[in-house]
C-alpha cells in the first residue's frame, strides 16, 4: 500500500508500504488507504520510504502480548515493536504496530472524538513510537504530543489532547 500527502499536509511525503492484518471481529475499521495516509504522516520528513506491518486485533490478543512484551495484563490501544536492523544495511522496514480496534472504538467514544480521528491519532502515535520517540518522561511527552498534534493537525483532524465535552442532548 502506497500513501503520498497532499503538499499542505507534508513537505517531503514518505512513500510507505503498509501490510495490514486484520485478525479482528469488529467491523467498524479505517480503509488500507486511510491506515496509510496516517502512517505517511508521521513518518513524514524522517525517512523517504518505510515497511511497516500493522495488525488489527481483538482484547484477547491485545491483552496477551501487553503481558508479555509490556507487564501489563490487560489489553491497550496501540503496541509499537520498532524493528532492530542495523542502520548500516539501510533497510526501510521500521517495524510493526498492533491496534486493538475495540480498545479504540471505547476510547473514541468515551473521549467523545470521532472514531476515525482516535485511529488516526492511535496509527500516528504507534508510528511514532517506531521512529524511536517516546513519551516516559515529561520532557520527551511533550515533543512526541506536539509532533502528534502538528500530524493530526495537518490531516485535519482537531487536537487529541484538548478535552471534549460530551454533547448535549436536546429538551
Amino acid at each position: 500500500m502506497n500513501a503520498t500527502l497532499s503538499e499542505s499536509q507534508s513537505a517531503s511525503p514518505a512513500d510507505i508500504q503498509l501490510d495490514v492484518q486484520r485478525a479482528t471481529t469488529h467491523t467498524a475499521l479505517p480503509s488500507d488507504e486511510d491506515l496509510a495516509l496516517w502512517a505517511a504522516a508521521a513518518v513524514g520528513t524522517h525517512r523517504a520510504e518505510a515497511e511497516i506491518s500493522l495488525r488489527i486485533v481483538d482484547e484477547d490478543e491485545s491483552q496477551a502480548l501487553n503481558s508479555q512484551y509490556r507487564g501489563k495484563d490487560k489489553p491497550t490501544n496501540v503496541l509499537s515493536f520498532p524493528a532492530d536492523i542495523p542502520p548500516e544495511l539501510g533497510l526501510p522496514l521500521l517495524g510493526d504496530l498492533v491496534i486493538c480496534a475495540q480498545v479504540v472504538a471505547r476510547e473514541a467514544e468515551q473521549q467523545h472524538k470521532a472514531c476515525s480521528a482516535h485511529w488516526a491519532h492511535m496509527v500516528v502515535h504507534g508510528t511514532l513510537h517506531l521512529l524511536g520517540y517516546d513519551h516516559i518522561e515529561d520532557d520527551e511527552a511533550e515533543i512526541m504530543e506536539n509532533l502528534e498534534t502538528r500530524i493530526l493537525a495537518g490531516l485535519g483532524i482537531d487536537d487529541p489532547y484538548q478535552p471534549t465535552e460530551a454533547p448535549t442532548k436536546g429538551v
